[in-house]
């Protein structure tokens, strides 16, 4: 693991304090990290790339959660913020590791690495978060899907910011935008300085969308081209977990297969006698798929941590 020095700690501030309303400073096409509390909260992606980390506490079950964001790996990950009992508190290290993000919590100054949840330094070095239900959706699919949600409001504009700028300035996304759209890959990409990295696979490319699941010792990601090459759905195990993993465009969602035989129409799921939301496992009848945690990143970043074997349909 190659860790390296690149900001001073708690220079991108994360967001500890959180306020949600209706109304988003964003494009419709803009990806919102979604947890399903009761109403439902988006936390856009054009805000989090400033913050990457916005500590919380879900409404429905008091439950202290941590929205995180890399934008280097891309990597979407949510997790438990309760620790052996004890509620941590995360912020910036202002550290990479591997190119990915390095958090750390307030509360014992433990270093952990985002995409893996592991603590890599510090009195709790060794230790796991658990991730929790998450899925990644466009502004507007998630405000069709979900026409209560909250959404996370921004911290910066207009009379927070020392120009009088709106928060959509602020929160501009044109660097983030040109990075996802450029063939390299890791900070000297993100800081436009060229190719530092290097790749050497030709089954799929460093800046593929995965979806990786993490269950009883097993790890497994799921490219979106390759799901997509199946028809948009796969089923399949992870540890002791009997999983469905379906695409729909960009979108990748995972739930854990009750037993049924699903198939995937014209973006419907059907199974069991029912047709099944894709984007939130919701049936014709009333019943609902389990999500299944999950990361979201870059294949590169899903490789650094799990090795170039544990890729879906890759060999």
């Amino acid at each position: 693991m190659h860790i390296q020095d690149v900001l001073p700690r708690d220079a991108i501030p994360s967001i500890d304090d959180p306020s949600f309303g209706t109304a988003y400073i964003g494009d419709g096409d803009d990806d919102v990290i979604v947890v399903e509390d009761d109403p439902p909260r988006a936390y856009p992606v054009r805000i989090l790339s400033y913050h990457e980390i916005v500590n919380d506490v879900l409404e429905s079950e008091r439950h202290p959660i941590a929205v995180t964001w890399c934008p280097i790996c891309a990597s979407a990950v949510v997790y438990d913020r309760t620790v052996d009992g004890q509620v941590l508190t995360f912020g910036t290290s202002g550290k990479l590791a591997d190119d990915a993000l390095v958090m750390y919590d307030r509360e014992t100054g433990s270093e952990w690495k985002q995409p893996l949840g592991k603590a890599i330094s510090g009195p709790l070095e060794g230790q796991e978060l658990t991730a929790i239900p998450a899925s990644m959706l466009s502004w507007d699919r998630f405000r069709t899907e979900y026409p209560d949600g909250i959404v996370l409001q921004p911290v910066h504009g207009e009379e927070n910011d020392p120009q009088g700028r709106s928060p959509r300035a602020v929160y501009d996304m044109t660097r983030y935008d040109q990075y996802d759209t450029a063939p390299e890959f890791g900070l000297r990409a993100m800081r436009g300085e060229g190719r530092e990295r290097s790749w050497d696979r030709e089954d799929i490319g460093a800046k593929t969308v995965v979806l990786g699941i993490v269950c009883g010792g097993d790890a497994v990601a799921y490219p979106v081209p390759r799901v997509q090459e199946e028809g948009g759905l796969v089923s399949d195990s992870v540890g002791d977990r009997d999983v469905i993993v379906v695409s729909s465009g960009s979108d990748i969602h995972a739930f854990e297969n009750p037993g049924y035989e699903f198939e995937l129409r014209n973006g419907t799921l059907y199974g069991d006698g029912a047709s099944w939301e894709v984007t939130t496992g919701r049936s014709s009848d009333g019943r609902t798929l389990s999500r299944i945690p999950a990361r979201r990143l870059y294949a590169f970043a899903w490789q650094d941590d799990h090795g170039r074997e544990n890729f879906y349909g890759l060999d």
